[in-house]
């Protein structure tokens, strides 16, 4: 049977997703959105959710000047930058120009308008900038803090600014002078939108109040209390609609959100709030005053609006129906667990630094945001008999059932049993109606899902979030917190890895305990059982992976190569090889039989926490501390087929190369033999081409070119190294010397010759000239005064 299952030798990258919005600065124009990280400016394309282009991204030998803030009219973009400079960018990406700002800090905002730019500074000072001369041609004064808010009116030529003091100033551009003071908010100011009737503005501020001013009127219309701290506030244009309300056209509203995570719309002209979100997939806010929601943006082509979170997940909604259309992860943090789900893997899960279990269609990217624990998910399993039912636990003590239906996932169970975080959890192989968990209160326990009997087996019955799970089953398993669960394929035997050092085996039917695994000197992170063989594989922080005999409890092999901790620990290849992701951020994967590592893909730059595996083996997706999901391909067949392709080939060249010689056609068969690299054969041809004179070697070398020539020349070293073959060297010498001399062969790289291929000057051609000669006169000394000697290295 081990003979007909093909090994796996290669593994390629199919795609690579990481993160492309860590924070900072978001804009929305027409179909893009304009996404802020620590390097870049990446931009988003919302129909496919693709980063279409990147502006800004250093190259892999210059420094990451990290970006502070950025703004774009869609043409043009300016970004500022740690390192002190303001950069200006072209649409295609390319730098235009870049200079000095002359704030005392950082910059926090910046607002284009036409050729003028504002940048709002920590040290309390605002500063227009001409772009086309990048000169400082205004410094207006009055802020008191932090400039956070900088925004030029829409309708005249009149800027607003606010920091840390909670006023807003109004700045007349054309005399620099501070117009009106607008003064109502007891703290910080977040935002300000624009009303569509030119005559009003509204902000939003952290002292929980929306206000209403007109301009250059410093007394509030009206200040609405929300009850909560306001981050995003955006103006709704004159007609639109929302599920149970229509505007009405002397109307003046505005949409907010912050701290507790809902998109709630206000008619300020009348005090009133008119709307408040439902269906909202942001989660609150966990401690008062903090922030749920970033920015709010809105689209007036599509009608929609999307809601940025503070874990920097982007969910559009349409305006009218207030329907989720589309949501983006722009920066996952750690990735803590993957699995494989639905049909054919249609669908995989990912657990990351959130209580969120985002959800992603396998084919085309398009994620979902799953909400249901209140902490961290901590470890993700689906169910070997029904790819549609999945189980996640968390750090909340709770583990929670979940079935996918037709694209969408919804909760159907929830158990509360466990005092600690629950690490890890699995299903039973032949069951979809128990699954096991582990926990850091060192327990371990066994889950009953309500079913019912049918002809053929047990079936789920209907199940709702309200549904409580029944444990079956507890014992304290180790004396230390438990970090994986496993099942055995026959469902006879639960294995527990824990940080205590162990492996311990436990009946599936009363967790009574069959037997300890000892061998590892450090905590185990991870435990499988083989598909075929009675046998588990175990990984673990003392950077081993070891394979151990579930019948008599002892260990059959230790397989070693990671330079750190092994994360994760899966069978292969229907139980003969090993696949293994660790802390030093590399895969790898063993050949049991003879324990040799026969592949190691290094893409990561972090641990790799998750690992989830294809059913049919053909692929699987890795992803860790570094944020990326990568997902793999099988390329085994690929590249057995490239090296047979190349193997065809190379036995069609030698072939060549041997009729060429037999037909006397000895340039061709040089020039083949240095492409191929065979010195000896090359001497031979060589020693050929000496024999019908000196005048056709010289002739022959003439016809080379300059690349060819300079590998004549590494073989003639090598030659020169034996006294049998010091003569054809020698020849060789003269020839590429008198060459050199007129100026027809200059070699690229000086190889053994000179330390360094530097570009070429007078020095670097008389030392290369002088040690040819050098060469050349002691070959020849050396081999009349020992003609016997052997392996002379005279090139040293």
């Amino acid at each position: 049977m081990g003979t007909s299952v093909k090994l796996k030798e290669a593994y390629d990258i199919e795609s690579k997703h990481g993160a492309f919005y860590t924070g900072g600065h978001i804009q929305w124009i027409d179909k893009t959105l304009y996404c802020q990280t620590e390097e870049a400016i990446n931009l988003l394309n919302i129909e496919n959710g693709t980063v279409i282009q990147t502006i800004g991204s250093p190259s892999e030998a210059e420094e990451v000047d990290t970006i502070q803030t950025f703004t774009t009219d869609g043409d043009r973009y300016v970004s500022s930058h740690k390192s002190g400079l303001l950069k200006l960018w072209k649409k295609d990406g390319n730098l235009e120009k870049m200079w000095k700002y002359i704030h005392k800090g950082p910059i926090v905002k910046l607002s284009l308008s036409g050729s003028q730019l504002a940048s709002g500074g920590s040290d309390s000072s605002v500063r227009i900038w001409n772009l086309e001369h990048q000169a400082c041609i205004q410094a207006l004064k009055g802020c008191q803090g932090v400039v956070n808010i900088v925004e030029y009116h829409p309708y005249e030529n009149t800027l607003l600014a606010s920091a840390d003091d909670g006023k807003i100033n109004c700045y007349d551009l054309a005399n620099g002078q501070l117009k009106t003071v607008h003064d109502a908010h007891y703290s910080k100011v977040t935002s300000i939108a624009f009303a569509h009737d030119k005559e009003h503005f509204i902000s939003c501020g952290r002292d929980k109040v929306i206000v209403l001013w007109q301009f250059y009127n410093g007394v509030p219309l009206k200040t609405i209390a929300v009850y909560e701290v306001v981050e995003a506030i955006i103006s709704l244009p004159i007609k639109f609609k929302l599920p149970g309300f229509k505007s009405e056209p002397d109307g003046l509203y505005v949409a907010s959100a912050g701290e507790i995570g809902v998109v709630r719309v206000w008619d300020v002209k009348k005090s009133k709030e008119v709307f408040v979100q439902s269906n909202s997939l942001i989660s609150k806010s966990s401690y008062e005053g903090g922030l749920a929601v970033m920015y709010l943006l809105y689209n007036a082509d599509s009608g929609s609006i999307a809601v940025v979170s503070a874990e920097h997940n982007i969910v559009i909604y349409h305006l009218k129906s207030f329907a989720c259309l589309k949501q983006f992860v722009g920066f996952s943090d750690d990735i803590l667990d993957i699995v494989l789900l639905g049909k054919d893997n249609s669908h995989f899960a990912v657990a990351t630094n959130s209580a969120d279990i985002k959800l992603y269609d396998n084919a085309s990217m398009n994620c979902q945001l799953v909400k249901g624990h209140e902490d961290l998910v901590l470890s993700l399993a689906v169910c070997p008999m029904d790819k549609n039912l999945m189980v996640s636990s968390g750090k909340d003590n709770s583990v929670r059932l979940w079935q996918l239906d037709g694209g969408h996932i919804r909760c159907i169970g929830v158990g509360r049993r466990h005092t600690g975080s629950v690490s890890s959890v699995t299903f039973f192989q032949s069951s979809r109606c128990a699954f096991v968990s582990s926990s850091q209160d060192t327990c371990l326990k066994l889950w009953d899902i309500p079913s019912k009997e049918t002809q053929k087996s047990k079936k789920i019955v209907n199940l709702d979030e309200k549904t409580i799970i029944a444990c079956k089953q507890t014992v304290i398993a180790h004396q230390k917190e438990i970090n994986c669960v496993a099942v055995s394929p026959n469902d006879k035997i639960i294995a527990s890895a824990s940080q205590d050092k162990t492996l311990k085996l436990w009946s599936c039917d009363n967790l009574e305990l069959i037997g300890t695994l000892k061998g590892h000197k450090r905590g185990v992170w991870s435990v499988r059982f083989s598909p075929v063989d009675q046998v588990a594989v175990s990984s673990s922080a003392d950077c081993s992976i070891k394979l151990w005999s579930v019948a008599t409890l002892n260990c059959l092999k230790t397989f070693e190569g990671h330079e750190s901790s092994v994360l994760k620990a899966e069978f292969l290849s229907n139980g003969l090889q090993i696949l293994s992701a660790g802390a030093d951020g590399l895969v790898k994967i063993f050949n049991i039989k003879n324990s040799e590592c026969e592949c190691t893909l290094d893409h990561h730059q972090g641990r790799i926490w998750a690992l989830a595996l294809k059913t049919d083996e053909t692929g699987f997706i890795t992803g860790g501390s570094d944020s990326y999901l990568i997902k793999w391909k099988d390329v085994t067949e690929e590249r057995k087929l490239e090296r047979q392709k190349e193997q065809e080939e190379l036995a069609l060249i030698e072939q060549k190369l041997s009729n060429y010689i037999q037909s006397e056609q000895l340039l061709k068969a040089l020039k083949l033999a240095l492409k191929l690299e065979r010195p000896l054969q090359t001497l031979k041809i060589i020693q050929g081409i000496i024999k019908k004179g000196e005048i056709g070697l010289k002739e022959t070398i003439t016809a080379l070119r300059n690349d060819q020539k300079e590998s004549l020349l590494n073989c003639a070293l090598n030659w020169n190294m034996n006294s049998k073959n010091c003569h054809p060297a020698q020849l060789v010498f003269n020839v590429l010397l008198n060459e050199l001399q007129a100026g027809d062969f200059r070699p690229v790289g000086l190889n053994k010759m000179v330390e360094s291929a530097l570009p070429y000057t007078e020095r670097h051609f008389k030392r290369l000239t002088q040690m040819l000669q050098d060469v050349h006169f002691l070959s020849y000394t050396v081999n009349i005064m020992q003609p016997n000697a052997r392996n002379v290295n005279i090139g040293e």
